[in-house]
């Protein structure tokens, strides 16, 4: 992948596969990689990126929650201080990069000329660019932190006047708010909402969010917002040194790493978790072709890549791992023609594995142990399910840069590194493709969720585009009409163009996030409070009944839970009798048992079990740990009949594919002091079973 300025007088010519980045390079190449750092200072960058992003994310997200700004659904404020504060990252990055490549050029033209009047240029090699070590210190350090600093901006300043994150603790954020708070509870592989059982979904992002959590001092729940800015910052800081790596080129990283953390954004920011794995997935791609070709490091940084996001989300783990098997294979096959690469496959594999096992470990040996499973976490066809993506079509400015990534993917598909990046993305589509056939069984394969990786792949090959276009330069084009200082002209050009284009992007990023940033300020958070200043909704009757609950001596973490207010469960540390809805129960909670054994009460609670105590025999008569409080809607009022709370049922291939069935309890097998005490709080009634 050739991105930095070429010392020939002609344009690159084709050739079969690249020159290796860990190869020595001739004196004629060498400013293809003028920015290429050691193996060394390449792990130290991403250990300095990752640093940075994080100490930078976590005071900013701090300063801004001392600031006094309006609800972004309520007032433009918060919105003209995210766009300011957008436009001084991207003009102080694009300020920096032009005065660094403007070096480049001028170290390459004084070698041209030592080229031109050296008898023997065979034995000239290129010297190093001048530059002041000021500017070569902050142009890093601005390039690094950039992408942490655009997710600042574009989430944490219309995030600054709520507690919540994107989308508020509606749907899907209501389990990953259980999951914070469970993990901010306890350091233990423990599920999110079933006592006593290793978690199913992996629990990497969380467990480390719980650890902030503990840091910050506050619940899991409320570190969702501040971990997930942060998380999302701090890879896309690391992606600057890990690109630069891969291409050579410090500029060409960093509008990597822009583009993908501004793609992400738009696309996946409400699930950070996954969010991050997709932010790899480019990187991934081409690690894997070095990684099966020779290079150790390679390998050890794909290990670790896939190793690390099966701890975080298999989903996009398992598409990679696939590509990867799929591109050794036709390495195998067809471009090295020996086993090499199948041989550094099963390495890698075995590597990755061992790493997953950290969290999934516990789950998958009660699996084998025999335990019941089953799950319906893939019964989901939303629309956009339904099609391919075609974003190289977008009338927008990533639309483009998808199509120019089309075009590079093709034109430069002889280079091993951009054809390996082709077939992750012919791969992606095909995943995509079999998600729908795999409907005709009776489930999905997610592929809805691949649309990010697609865009993300193809806006990657895009940048790439571009940069290599540069190189080119139009006079190299067009020798005849335009002369080199032209060419430097129109380059400049495109450059302020292209920084423009991605300004008008980046600053619409809080307005393609409006109706997710509105809902974070429209929902009742755990403290019972509403961030827009509107009247709360039921949520404000939580910390009542926590306190209620409390006063019989219960604990969060040792008490089980029936009700259909999963919020309660997303704020508090409460075990639930059973999950939200079974799409996110896990396997061995046997979601659809429990359920029946929630009906099966309610109906005899009206026929054999009208006796309290009877009543309380056939909660204890279970093959799991009974419940310890139930949460009804309905009054203490005398004459009472009935006490109602709610069960889900997957009724996939509707959409939704969720229903939600009402079950009817009789007050009267409550009504006996000895055995619960009964508080009525707002519209609910808590039924504490004594101790």
């Amino acid at each position: 992948m050739s991105t930095a300025a070429p010392t020939q007088s002609h344009g690159p010519s084709p050739r079969p596969d690249p020159i290796p980045l860990e190869a020595p390079r001739p004196a004629a190449v060498q400013s293809y990689t003028s920015d290429l750092p050691s193996y060394r200072a390449t792990s130290l960058g991403v250990i300095a990126a990752w640093a940075g992003a994080f100490v930078l994310s976590l005071a900013a997200w701090l300063a801004l929650k001392q600031t006094s700004l309006p609800a972004f659904n309520t007032s433009m404020v918060s919105r003209a201080v995210a766009t300011t504060g957008t436009v001084i990252i991207l003009v102080l990055v694009g300020a920096l990069c032009w005065l660094w490549l403007r070096d480049e050029h001028h170290a390459n033209e004084r070698f041209q000329r030592l080229l031109a009047d050296a008898e023997d240029p065979a034995t000239l090699t290129q010297p190093p660019i001048s530059r002041p070590r000021w500017r070569v210190w902050l142009t890093h350090a601005v390039c690094y932190m950039a992408p942490a600093g655009l997710v600042v901006t574009s989430l944490a300043v219309p995030l600054s006047a709520t507690t919540l994150y994107l989308d508020g603790i509606q749907v899907d954020q209501g389990f990953r708010s259980q999951f914070l708070t469970r993990m901010g509870d306890t350091w233990l592989n423990q599920d999110m909402n079933y006592w006593d059982m290793p978690s199913y979904y992996p629990l990497g992002w969380f467990w480390l969010g719980g650890r902030l959590a503990t840091l910050l001092g506050m619940p899991g729940w409320e570190v969702y917002q501040p971990w997930a800015i942060i998380s999302m910052g701090m890879v896309g800081a690391m992606l600057v040194p890990i690109w630069q790596r891969l291409t050579g080129s410090l500029p060409v990283a960093t509008a990597i790493a822009l583009v993908t953390v501004s793609v992400t954004l738009v696309m996946c920011a409400d699930e950070p978790y996954g969010a991050i794995v997709a932010m790899l997935v480019p990187a991934a791609t081409v690690l894997g072709r070095r990684a099966l070709l020779g290079s150790w490091w390679a390998a050890a940084g794909l290990t670790l890549i896939l190793g690390v996001s099966a701890t975080f989300y298999t989903l996009y783990t398992g598409v990679v791992a696939l590509t990867v098997t799929v591109t050794a294979i036709i390495f195998a096959a067809a471009v090295v023609r020996r086993v090499k690469p199948i041989l550094r496959l099963v390495i890698v594999g075995v590597g990755s594995i061992l790493i997953a096992l950290i969290t999934w470990g516990p789950y998958l040996r009660q699996v084998l142990s025999g335990a019941p499973t089953s799950s319906v976490a893939m019964n989901f066809l939303p629309e956009e399910g339904t099609q391919l993506p075609v974003p190289f079509l977008a009338p927008s400015v990533i639309g483009l840069l998808c199509l120019i990534g089309l075009v590079y993917l093709v034109v430069r598909a002889t280079d091993l590194d951009v054809r390996v990046m082709g077939i992750a993305t012919i791969g992606f589509y095909l995943w995509s493709v079999l998600s729908m056939v795999f409907t005709l069984a009776g489930t999905t394969l997610l592929g809805f969720r691949i649309d990010a990786l697609i865009v993300l792949q193809l806006a990657t090959a895009g940048v790439l585009g571009l940069a290599e276009l540069r190189l080119m330069g139009v006079h190299r084009l067009y020798p005849d009409s335009v002369t080199p200082a032209t060419s430097r002209r129109i380059t400049a050009v495109g450059m302020i163009i292209m920084m423009l284009a991605g300004l008008h992007y980046a600053q619409q990023i809080p307005a393609r996030l409006q109706a997710s940033i509105s809902q974070a300020y429209a929902d009742t958070d755990g403290y019972g409070v509403r961030a827009d200043q509107f009247p709360p909704d039921t949520a404000q009757y939580y910390p009542a009944i926590n306190e209620e609950i409390a006063s019989h001596g219960r604990t969060p973490n040792d008490t089980v839970v029936v009700t259909d207010e999963t919020r309660l469960l997303s704020y508090t540390p409460y075990y639930g009798f059973n999950a939200h809805t079974a799409h996110y129960a896990n396997p061995l909670g046997e979601f659809g048992p429990r359920n029946e054994q929630l009906r099966e009460w309610a109906e005899r609670s009206y026929t054999d079990l009208t006796d309290p105590e009877d009543f309380a025999a056939a909660l204890d008569d279970t093959k799991w740990r009974g419940p310890d409080v139930f949460i009804f809607r309905g009054t203490l009022d005398e004459d009472a009949t009935e006490w109602k709370t709610h069960v889900a049922e997957d009724i996939y291939p509707s959409q939704p594919n969720v229903r939600y069935v009402g079950l009817v309890y009789n007050p009267e097998v409550f009504r006996d002091e000895a055995l619960w005490h009964l508080e009525e709080i707002g519209p609910y009634v808590v039924a504490t079973r004594n101790e």
